[in-house]
């Protein structure tokens, strides 16, 4: 497996285990947390990883069960992740000292960001939630207790038992199903063929179905995240797409009264900074540049 990024890759063992992240440029340190999937890794956050650069400098992990960090078989649960990013920020906090972190989260991410932003709110001064999971309809009845899951029961030991999980997640991860799945991401059959290439040499590493079958089961969405959404202090900019498999948006308005929230939709995909870099950035631009 070759790097997802550029720039210099480092590892480190906290609460999550070993994670591998990717390091470049100077300035204020910037996080990006990339989505949760059966293909996921950091290369998901090329575009905003090259474009930040100049100005800050920014850390990539690849998180529990994905790319270079440990795909070993254990438990993947909210907490897991969380652990993640509060690891990240503690490596932050090490190169640069307890300053607040402007933090990206893609997809589910947003959620593991989420509640760590709420839990430490001195550590994170903005988010960037790229197309992120929580606002589709029925979401006003994520309020459940604090960390609890929307795990199917009995749904994970299904699927991952041994007599059919390794041929099931194999049958996701052929590139026919990858370039299947990304379609349905962008909308559009127009997809990036260099993440296409990417997603299958990461999917087909040792112990790479691990990560993905909790996230089929459920487990790592949060059935308190309008609770978490809604407790959030910070500037948050929402970026997202129209089109695709994760267009719905219908229970956003709620941020139209909240002045910290800003949402903007782009005729895309669930990746908009790969497929309309330039208003992407442009709006990133804009929102990084407002006061705190």
């Amino acid at each position: 497996m070759t790097p997802a990024l550029t720039g210099d890759r480092h590892e480190l063992d906290g609460r999550a285990g070993r994670l591998s992240y990717y390091r470049a440029g100077t300035g204020a340190p910037v996080l990006l947390l990339h989505s949760i999937n059966a293909a996921a890794s950091a290369f998901e956050m090329r575009p905003v990883f090259e474009h930040l650069q100049p100005r800050f400098q920014v850390y990539a992990p690849d998180l529990p069960g994905f790319g270079y960090s440990d795909r070993s078989k254990r438990l993947y649960d909210i907490e897991l992740y969380v652990h993640a990013v509060n690891d990240m920020l503690d490596r932050i906090a090490q190169d640069h000292g307890e300053i607040p972190v402007l933090a990206f989260a893609l997809s589910l991410s947003a959620e593991f960001l989420a509640r760590t932003a709420t839990q430490r709110p001195a550590r994170v001064s903005k988010l960037v939630l790229i197309n992120p999971t929580g606002f589709r309809r029925g979401s006003d009845a994520f309020r459940g207790p604090e960390g609890s899951s929307r795990e199917i029961p009995g749904f994970h030991a299904v699927v991952s038992a041994p007599l059919w999980g390794r041929g099931l997640y194999g049958l996701l991860t052929r590139r026919r199903s990858i370039r299947y799945f990304l379609a349905r991401t962008w909308g559009s059959d127009n997809v990036d063929e260099d993440m296409v290439a990417y997603d299958y040499i990461t999917s087909h590493q040792p112990g790479a179905e691990h990560a993905p079958f909790a996230f089929l089961s459920g487990r790592l969405f949060s059935k308190d995240i309008r609770t978490l959404y809604e407790a959030l202090q910070q500037p948050v900019w929402v970026p997202h797409g129209i089109r695709g498999d994760f267009k719905d948006f219908s229970e956003a308005a709620w941020t139209e009264s909240r002045s910290n929230w800003r949402m903007t939709a782009f005729d895309t995909g669930a990746l908009p900074h790969f497929e309309r870099p330039e208003p992407f950035f442009d709006g990133l631009d804009r929102f990084l540049d407002e006061p705190v």
